[in-house]
């Protein structure tokens, strides 16, 4: 798994400005399950890569840098609460839970403005974003996706899913 971390973040030296291999090979060395969680990460076709470092935390941040979400994280309702409710034709799972399942957290709406200033991502496909709780509580959702040059943040019912919709994941390290 390192060396795929590394052969990507030679190839997109762009996503990382600033921010040294070595510091990032010496941070994973000292946590060998961020690394199992990374190749979790990869074998779902996240595509992991190192897009930051949080001076505050003292964390480096790692995005599914895939450039559609992944096909085998697709379908998938938003969380488990929407996934209880959905009473006719349920998912099987959702993008909260099985995120959860491989150690990561959902990106969020500034993530993923984040992540498409590094590139063009989801212009066939649309990704769940963690969904703040006011919004939640009202059995909401977000959901972006980058169409004719823009990014653009939707809103759907949490219990909804498409073949065509997936989620992405964000790891600090």
């Amino acid at each position: 798994m390192i060396d795929v971390l590394r052969a990507r973040f030679e190839a997109h030296p762009h996503r990382h400005e600033g921010i040294s291999w070595d510091a990032v090979a010496a941070r994973l060395a000292a946590h060998p399950d961020a690394l199992t969680t990374l190749g979790r990460m990869e074998d779902t076709g996240g595509e992991p890569d190192v897009v930051d470092y949080d001076a505050q935390a003292d964390e480096f941040v790692f995005y599914d840098c895939s450039a559609e979400t992944p096909a085998g994280r697709r379908s998938l309702c938003l969380d488990d609460e929407a996934l209880r409710s959905r009473k006719r034709n349920p998912p099987r799972g959702s993008a909260a839970g099985k995120a959860a399942e491989i150690g990561v957290q959902l990106m969020g709406e500034s993530e993923y403005h984040h992540l498409q200033s590094l590139g063009e991502f989801d212009r066939k496909t649309s990704t769940w974003l963690a969904t703040p709780a006011d919004v939640r509580a009202l059995g909401g959702a977000l959901f972006g996706d980058r169409r004719f040059g823009r990014v653009f943040v939707y809103h759907n019912g949490a219990d909804s899913y498409y073949g065509a919709r997936g989620w992405r994941g964000v790891l600090r390290v």
